[in-house]
């Protein structure tokens, strides 16, 4: 056995079991895969995130391994209007390269973007940002992710001086008192992680909801709070508002350990509960219930996820539920605190290392001058030469093919045509690029636009490390090799970098282990510090917790104990004020639209649309409405409707629900074509985080065949 996790076949060194972690949500469930009799199978590890189960996604994961639309050659289009071909490899990449130089020619560098995808590993996560600003020498990357945790990100680092989704161990959700969601499903999102929640229900512990439908979690809860999708942030300060008023707020935590209080308690002062039931719907007595539960309890524990944190006031809002945090002493307590469920696969550690338009590796800011010199060095180019910040990942592909925009883009692990808000849009804008080049290894909605697609290797074929919702670095272990014809995404980077003949000192670029090591070095001393993380250290205890700066050192699985990573090691209040939705309903509009996740499909659905068993539970999207809208509307359940915004339209089944608010309808983001639910949504972002308001536009609903 070789890493704690392989077996070999007696003709050679073939792997043929693998010990790793499910190629979908942050959760990170620990699986093992094994070929039995020429098929892969699937069975439930003991990880501590997941203690032995899975959900129906992680058990038929290994099914896309060698499903029939799988890409194993490159795909080259023949312009203009010319349908991809199959073509070489040498082919596909001398396209690309004389592509790239003719844009960046004629254009100037940043011409040409890349755009990345929270489910890569840390490796390529890595050198995509590094392919970018040393072979491109683009400033132009940004990555999905921007879409999912963006908001939290940035609260966090305002409030604390860091960005880890959850800043203590998952086990300490079991030992709440009280846990309050807000925006958040994890029984449809990460089923596994409600074993932590039945735990801390068992244990007498009270379960709060906030969530505009009834849905599978807020059937489970104690309280639910069901508030008008975009008022988050008036329930967060009426919570507070009540802490305060009650004395229910630790003073001497405030004092010792926080800074901006007192400006926060004049602001939510004048958020008294019926102020926020009025705005919201949620009743006083609710308001007031919540508030108890959480002030009064010996630990509690507040997460947030995308349902409070797509919007354009993002970041405002967590604010809100950090404020409310911090007031009551929470963070740093075990058994406490403030979190955020990580959606992603790798969507913490796919922004630590490079993808973000305005970071570099182990969470700097590339416009430090102290951080490109440290990079710079690591990489063995002149810190000079490294570009600065790029654009949010909304502006940047709302730029593409324009005047002043990007004319190249190359896509990594991303599928934009279904998944970015005003999505009519984005994809014309891909439509006029002189170039587009997408890898990948079934043929999404975008990889279909593409002039060249490359066919990359799948995670069961690859080894690498992921960082999961706690900040624990994990080990992908490869099962196989990849089918003939097909390449890891390092190889397609080592290559067109070689082609391109960048400058740099690096490693083995193909190699994930060798790019693991260079990207120690490079996170050597920043925020996110993996300098510490090796993988024999990760394969001998279950992951390893960042920041862990030496190999001879603890890491940290808890943070903030004894201070706050900021320069005097307080953590800081931010006084917010909620504000309307960036688009409210009107005579012509007069309905709240809301987007979101069915425990069947996974993201926009490329790969979980293909598996026969999630394709039979979740076949098709649909329109949730609640029975007396459908009245109003004389639509029958199950009847054809399309949903009209500003924007864009959609068609779906209606599915008539009392779970939905009356003045709500819901659509799942999985599908594409005529059924894509962000034709409709509203491509306003946060000011700070870049955040497209996902969550919130104004619509009607039509009976298909009425105008």
């Amino acid at each position: 056995m070789t890493d704690g996790a392989r077996s070999a076949t007696a003709q050679g060194d073939t792997p043929r079991e693998a010990a790793t972690h499910c190629p979908y949500c942050a959760l990170q469930c620990g699986m093992t895969l094994r070929v039995e009799n020429g098929r892969t199978a699937v069975t439930a590890r003991q990880f501590p995130t997941n203690r032995g189960g899975l959900c129906q996604k992680g058990w038929t994961a290994a099914d896309l391994l060698d499903h029939p639309e799988r890409l194993t050659t490159p795909l080259v289009r023949d312009r203009p209007g010319g349908e991809l071909r199959p073509a070489s490899w040498d082919e596909a990449l001398d396209r690309i390269v004389t592509g790239v130089r003719a844009v960046q020619t004629g254009h100037g560098r940043d011409a040409v973007a890349v755009f990345g995808g929270g489910g890569l590993t840390n490796e390529k996560a890595y050198a995509l940002g590094r392919f970018a600003r040393v072979a491109l020498r683009t400033r132009h990357i940004d990555y999905n992710g921007r879409f999912c945790m963006s908001s939290a990100a940035a609260a966090g680092m305002r409030a604390f001086g860091v960005d880890r989704g959850l800043p203590f161990p998952l086990a300490d959700l079991g030992r709440a008192d009280t846990l309050l969601l807000v925006g958040a499903n994890p029984a449809e999102t990460m089923p596994p992680l409600m074993r932590w929640v039945t735990e801390q229900r068992q244990r007498g512990g009270k379960l709060i909801v906030v969530d505009p439908r009834v849905t599978a979690t807020a059937r489970q809860a104690d309280l639910h709070l069901q508030p008008l999708p975009g008022t988050d942030l008036a329930v967060a300060s009426a919570l507070l508002h009540v802490a305060v008023t009650e004395g229910w707020v630790d003073k001497a935590y405030v004092d010792a350990r926080t800074t901006g209080f007192e400006a926060v308690r004049r602001s939510v002062a004048g958020w008294w509960p019926a102020r926020a039931e009025a705005l919201s719907g949620v009743p006083v007595a609710d308001l007031e219930a919540t508030a108890r539960a959480l002030g009064t309890a010996e630990r509690a524990i507040i997460l947030t996820a995308r349902g409070a944190e797509q919007h354009a006031k993002g970041v405002d809002t967590v604010s809100g539920f950090v404020n409310l945090a911090l007031a009551l002493g929470l963070p740093g307590r075990p058994g406490s605190g403030y979190g955020c469920l990580t959606g992603q696969g790798n969507g913490q550690g796919g922004r630590e290392h490079g993808q973000k338009a305005d970071q570099l590796p182990g969470y700097r800011r590339i416009d430090d001058p102290a951080a490109r010199a440290h990079v710079a060095r690591v990489w063995g180019v002149p810190a000079e030469d490294l570009p600065g910040p790029g654009v949010p990942a909304y502006q940047l592909l709302d730029s593409l093919g324009t005047d002043e925009g990007p004319k190249a883009l190359l896509v990594f692990g991303s599928n934009p045509v279904v998944s970015a808000p005003r999505a009519a849009r984005i994809e014309g804008r891909l439509r006029d690029l002189d170039l587009l080049v997408v890898a990948d290894f079934l043929l999404s909605e975008t990889a279909a636009l593409a002039d060249v697609v490359l066919p990359t290797a799948q995670w069961a074929e690859e080894d690498g490390t992921m960082t999961n919702l706690e900040g624990r670095v994990l080990r992908r272990r490869a099962l196989r090799e990849p089918p003939a014809g097909v390449r890891t995404d390092l190889a397609i980077l080592a290559d067109l970098t070689h082609r391109l003949s960048a400058r740099g000192r690096t490693a083995d670029a193909a190699d994930p282990r060798a790019v693991f090591e260079e990207l120690r070095r490079a996170s050597a001393g920043g925020t996110a510090d993996y300098a510490g993380v090796t993988w024999a250290r990760i394969d001998e205890s279950d992951g390893v917790f960042w920041p862990c700066p030496d190999t001879d050192g603890p890491d940290t699985p808890r943070l903030f104990a004894d201070r706050f990573p900021t320069p005097d090691g307080r953590a800081r209040f931010h006084a917010v004020e909620h504000r309307p939705a960036a688009e409210e309903v009107c005579a012509a509009y007069p309905l709240h639209f809301t987007t979101g996740r069915v425990l069947a499909q996974y993201q926009s659905g490329t790969q979980t649309r293909r598996v026969p068993a999630l394709r039979r539970a979740a076949p098709e999207a649909f329109v949730e409405l609640h029975p007396d809208l459908a009245e109003r509307l004389g639509v029958a359940d199950g009847e054809p409707v399309r949903v009209v915004s500003r924007r864009g339209e959609m068609v779906a089944p209606a599915r008539l629900s009392p779970a939905i608010r009356p003045d709500t309808v819901f659509a799942p983001f999985h599908w594409g074509g005529a059924a894509r639910a962000n034709s409709v949504t509203n491509d306003a972002v946060d000011p700070v985080s870049g955040m497209p308001e996902f969550k919130i536009c104004a619509v009607r609903v039509e009976r298909v065949g009425e105008s």
